[in-house]
């Protein structure tokens, strides 16, 4: 069983977030059949696990390319200052970008890493040069281009 500051999890509510995380379109009749339980059941379950914040969010995910996103990248930078205005500054610019998927602050040699998706080695050059150099505040910049994505989920598998 899993225990949180939200409340616990049993063996039901683990299939349940399994499921829904590889399969979020299904009903709550189709949900209800394979983890044996009534449709009633299930609902009111799916129901505590959102209102706990087990669940927050259901999203369809898209193919990004596509849609012309070809090239995933990820940017790590570094603040020149860390300051508190500085830094809700920086990521709130940041956080706006449509083109950044994922902000992460990290450990290690920089201070943040981006998920960053673009059409293709110019948008890249551009979002580079046009947003991260002359974003006020950021010291230094480093940019890995993907070459292959060997593994993209977005599920947690429970274990029981």
């Amino acid at each position: 069983m899993i225990k949180s500051s939200q409340g616990t999890l049993d063996t039901v509510d683990k299939k349940i977030l399994n499921l829904l995380q590889l399969e979020g379109r299904l009903s709550n009749s189709e949900l209800a059949k394979r983890i044996n339980l009534s449709p009633p059941a299930t609902h009111a379950r799916v129901k505590r696990l959102e209102q706990e914040g087990f669940i927050h969010q259901y999203a369809a995910l898209v193919d990004r390319h596509r849609l012309g996103f070809d090239n995933l990248c990820f940017v790590e930078f570094s603040l020149q200052l860390h300051n508190s205005e500085q830094i809700q500054t920086v990521l709130a610019t940041v956080k706006s970008w449509p083109e950044v998927l994922e902000c992460h602050n990290v450990t290690g040699e920089y201070d943040y890493l981006l998920k960053v998706a673009v059409r293709n080695t110019q948008s890249l050059e551009s979002f580079v040069s046009e947003k991260m150099i002359p974003l006020e505040g950021v010291a230094r910049i480093h940019t890995s281009l993907v070459l292959k994505e060997v593994k993209t989920t977005t599920a947690i598998i429970l274990e029981d």
